[in-house]
């Protein structure tokens, strides 16, 4: 009998209950890329909000991650699963029906709070349904695919609803998958506690939320409004509180995050890893979706259609990354994920007012490979790199990078091209999108509006792909060449790994 033939049904229905709520969470990562032009034009966000509406729900997301992981161990999983999925439902419905970017802004937060419940949740809970230690390495795997499947479709997905709907349907899709979860979940998964959760420090959550924040926030009023003393204050409270959490978490016995990891220079370069490729990824998505439509004028339907090739590739690269790495080993692959990540990003810097489509196609086809193959090995190389009772910590570092690599990737990147834009504009607005619709604007001032966007562009995408080769060199460097058997042996270390001690709760 298979291992597949021996596990109960109930299990493949719950497993699959659980994916299509990781894959939403992943897909309202980027959702938003082709529909800022629509939602721009419906609510008038300034070029601040605009990036505050795209990235808040990022950003939440990635502060609260690790101590909701904690506390769903000290809770319940399902306890916490059931929650978060309400509230991601909710916060779904309030940004579907706002009118004002404030309470966009908002209902994105919500939405944040519920999908930092969900992730950590999740996995613990997948884990959990496969005793078998290959059927549950695998299981992770399609884990791992289906989050990286959420963010390359997400464009995709929002391109289409917006052929045919309002901009508003990119958030009421949710609420169906949502509405299922909640109604099968208490049925077909059971709840998973650790057997001795850790505590989680209140201070050191408020300290990395609200330190992250305020740099962020500095950083996104300096590019659309230009320096003031009061922007400069703001960061260097942000940055003082920063200092103050990474100080405090080397005197805590349980800290929130475990720098004493980063010691390890393997681990270093894989969250590395997971936080630029999120980086490059997150800031080239949401400026070429404004670039199709606002620059060379396609519609939403056209973008979408152009997108889907680069998310084909990023969805075949991150499934077929264990034959890659069985072939190549995971040394070299995660070397080749740099390198061709920054090969793709390189290709939109030929990209001009007039004609781009080419090489925003190529672009993403050649950087796809690369972010498939990075958002499969990140994880993985994280928690191989330490201790097995380190793993737990070193898996939601992995992932918290992830999530914060996506919200950086816009608002700070994002933010250089913003500043571009409003430097080399025509001054009548600060996104492109409100210049364009400005009444009366002059053909000489929208071409001069475009070439400022696609400088700004280039600017951003120039520095992502400047980082990525650099800690490609890093990484070959840093990276200890594998043993003849590790490359054909890919489950090994899996299966050497103790699973951690759970209390399954009928």
């Amino acid at each position: 009998m298979t291992a597949r033939s021996s596990t109960p049904r109930r299990t493949w229905f719950g497993f699959a209950l659980v994916l299509s709520l990781v894959g939403l969470v992943a897909m309202d990562n980027s959702v938003l890329y082709l529909a800022m032009p629509s939602l721009t034009e419906a609510i008038a966000p300034t070029a601040g909000q605009a990036l505050w509406i795209v990235d808040i729900y990022g950003f939440v997301v990635a502060s609260l991650l690790i101590a909701f992981g904690n506390l769903g161990d000290r809770h319940g999983r399902l306890r916490f699963l059931l929650g978060g999925a309400s509230l991601f439902g909710l916060g779904s419905a309030g940004a579907a029906f706002t009118g004002t970017p404030e309470l966009l802004i908002a209902s994105r937060a919500l939405m944040g709070i519920g999908g930092a419940t969900l992730l950590p949740s999740g996995l613990a809970i997948v884990s959990s349904l496969f005793p078998d230690v290959r059927q549950r390495a695998r299981a992770i795997g399609i884990f791992a695919a289906t989050f990286a499947a959420g963010f390359a479709v997400g464009p995709v997905v929002g391109g289409l609803l917006l052929n045919h709907f309002w901009w508003g349907s990119v958030f009421l899709i949710n609420l169906p998958v949502v509405a299922v979860f909640l109604t099968f979940a208490p049925k077909l998964l059971k709840e998973v506690r650790e057997a001795r959760p850790g505590r989680v420090d209140p201070l050191s959550v408020a300290q990395s939320a609200l330190g992250i924040l305020l740099v962020v926030y500095a950083v996104k009023t300096a590019a659309a409004e230009g320096l003031s003393v009061g922007q400069l204050a703001v960061g260097a409270v942000g940055v003082a509180i920063l200092v103050w959490f990474v100080r405090r978490q080397l005197t805590l016995d349980e800290p929130l995050l475990d720098l004493k990891l980063f010691r390890d220079r393997v681990f270093t370069v894989a969250v590395l890893t997971g936080l630029l490729s999120l980086v490059a990824w997150a800031a080239a998505g949401y400026l070429s979706g404004v670039y199709l439509q606002s620059v060379l004028g396609f519609s939403v339907l056209t973008a979408a259609f152009l997108a889907l090739p680069g998310a084909a590739v990023l969805t075949t690269a991150c499934v077929g990354t264990a034959g890659v790495v069985e072939r190549l080993g995971k040394r070299t692959a995660l070397i080749a994920s740099h390198f061709f990540m920054g090969t793709g990003l390189v290709l939109l810097l030929f990209a001009g007012t007039e004609t781009g489509a080419v090489f925003y196609i190529a672009s993403t086809v050649i950087a796809g490979v690369g972010y498939g193959l990075s958002f499969s090995l990140v994880a993985e190389t994280a928690v191989a790199a330490v201790p097995a009772e380190r793993a737990g910590s070193a898996g939601a570092i992995a992932e918290t990078s992830n999530e914060l690599g996506n919200a950086l990737g816009v608002s700070l990147l994002g933010s250089l091209a913003a500043f571009l834009f409003r430097l080399l504009g025509p001054g009548t607005d600060g996104t492109l999108d409100t210049t364009l619709s400005t009444p009366g604007l002059s053909a000489d001032d929208a071409e001069q509006a475009k070439e400022a966007f696609v400088t700004g562009l280039h600017a951003a995408i120039g520095v992502a792909a400047a980082l990525t080769f650099a800690l490609g060199l890093l990484a070959l460097r840093w990276l200890p060449r594998e043993k003849p058997d590790a490359a054909a042996e890919p489950d090994a270390a899996v299966e050497e790994l103790p699973r951690r001690e759970e209390q399954p709760v009928s």
